[in-house]
């Protein structure tokens, strides 16, 4: 059964910087892609990253770029999302999850989350 646990989110002012973590257990964590996804206050979920299993590629939405970076380290079976420069529009929930070729989530139960609020 997999496992995906988030940490790292919190309150934090405009302008400041965030690194979540994603532990994961129960797959074969080196063979798939992974993605950050967010949930914001009465929007539907986006993938806001992702990363290739061997990290040799990455992907970011167009609000984000230059500003979030998706890192992986397949020893310890997890992945990082470092967020600088956040803004109140990055107020969101933020999941990950093993990615489809498609880029959609390859699994159907998620983690509970981490909660990142910008707000002065």
């Amino acid at each position: 059964q997999e496992k995906l646990v988030e940490s790292g989110g919190g309150l934090v002012q405009p302008g400041g910087s965030l690194k979540l973590s994603c532990a994961t257990s129960g797959f074969n964590f080196d063979i798939y892609a992974m993605g950050w996804f967010r949930r914001a206050p009465g929007k539907a979920s986006e993938l806001v990253a992702a990363i290739s299993s061997n990290a040799d590629n990455s992907y970011y939405i167009d609000a984000v770029k230059g500003r979030f970076t998706i890192s992986r380290d397949n020893a310890k079976n997890t992945v990082y999302l470092e967020m600088n420069n956040l803004k109140p529009e990055d107020t969101a929930v933020y999941y990950c999850n093993a990615l489809l070729s498609s880029g959609s989530p390859l699994f159907g139960s998620w983690g509970r989350g981490t909660r990142v609020t910008v707000s002065s």
